[in-house]
């Protein structure tokens, strides 16, 4: 499997006969070949997660289909691709030609996305985290926490093979609340659970903030599935 850091959230997974495109909102898209499936998701309406140039990319294609969140309204779609269009809430399944997805709700806007293709588990949080902030009242703080800890429960014990969990420096001392919980999800008795690799995003190109969790984790027994990510346009096998 082929991992494209695109920019921001946006990352390109390519794998023998399928492409998934999550949450392209700026970057450079590399070449796509004409031969495989592509899937275009989106997770919100937010501008740096859904950039209605992804329709662009349905362009002398024959098998593209975009799975967009159910916030993005359907009048941003163009007409001729609505066909090829859903828009999913949370807690929804839906499945296409061998590619399944399961929605979970964000603590933002819209979803998160659980993706099965070609044997491999892939998860977006979208803005699905711990979204914690300095002065910002403690009984709202203590709600945002229960339902982040609530919404990402389906994941407890999941097996992903790439994971992409936002890593915020603007949330300042608050900044690793969502991935330390998503790697608590997982089961110290089954070495194959969370998620092989974790690439961090919506890091707004403050890319140090990788390493400051590296520093701040030196015991981590995930530290080596932490993903380092150091400019747009990486790839990574």
């Amino acid at each position: 499997m082929k991992i494209t850091y695109i920019a921001h959230s946006g990352f390109l997974a390519e794998l023998e006969h399928t492409i998934l495109l999550f949450d392209y909102y700026q970057g450079e898209v590399p070449e796509l070949p004409g031969d495989k499936k592509l899937y275009v998701f989106a997770s919100h309406r937010h501008p740096d997660h859904f950039n209605p140039e992804i329709f662009q990319l349905a362009k002398d294609r024959e098998q593209v289909w975009y799975v967009l969140s159910h916030d993005i309204w359907k009048s941003r779609v163009p007409e001729e691709w609505k066909a090829r269009t859903v828009h999913l809430k949370p807690g929804t399944e839906w499945e296409h030609e061998g590619v399944g997805v399961q929605t979970l709700r964000s603590t933002d806007e819209g979803v998160a996305f659980l993706v099965q293709a070609e044997g491999k588990t892939l998860y977006h949080a979208g803005d699905l985290n711990d979204w914690r902030w300095e002065g910002e009242p403690e009984n709202w703080n203590r709600q945002m926490e229960e339902k982040f800890h609530r919404y990402i429960e389906p994941l407890r014990g999941k097996h992903m093979d790439a994971a992409f969990v936002p890593l915020d420096p603007r949330q300042e001392k608050n900044y690793a609340l969502g991935l330390d919980y998503f790697l608590s999800l997982a089961d110290p008795l089954a070495p194959l659970s969370g998620a092989d690799k974790i690439y961090p995003m919506h890091c707004w190109d403050k890319y140090a903030v990788i390493d400051r969790w590296l520093a701040e984790h030196p015991d981590s027994p995930y530290r080596e599935r932490i993903v380092r990510i150091r400019k747009r346009g990486e790839v990574f096998w």
